[in-house]
């Protein structure tokens, strides 16, 4: 597989797992039992792992090391940040105002992690 194929890939994936997240959200919001379908469960984790393996890939083929990058250090940071949150907003929150909290604190974090691949800086725009 070649390198841009990989990009287009990981983008594409990056853009399915955020469609996801706010469709599981608003059925959060909504208290909906179609937030607790096997295919809501499992095809998000799915979509990650394609979206994993892409990035991983990546690093492969242009012969990085995430650990001398410090702007892929910052993404893996706030990635586990979103799936922290994530988890919070979608499933774990004892409260409605703890999930709706946590929900928008991932989007957060996921903002964060798109500024960072867009300008590959750990603080983006301040350079």
């Amino acid at each position: 597989m070649e390198y841009t194929t990989l990009r287009v890939l990981h983008i594409a994936t990056v853009h399915l797992t955020l469609v996801l997240f706010l469709l599981r959200a608003f059925w959060m919001l909504r208290e909906s039992d179609l937030l607790n379908r096997r295919w809501a469960r499992t095809l998000p984790h799915v979509n990650d792992t394609v979206l994993l393996g892409a990035a991983i890939g990546m690093l492969v083929m242009a012969g990085m090391n995430p650990l001398d990058q410090p702007w892929l250090i910052a993404k893996i940071l706030g990635l586990l940040a979103y799936i922290v949150l994530g988890a919070i907003a979608l499933r774990r929150g004892r409260t409605k105002a703890i999930r709706i909290k946590a929900l928008i604190a991932a989007l957060g974090a996921f903002a964060y992690i798109m500024a960072v691949a867009i300008t590959r800086q750990v603080v983006p725009g301040a350079a």
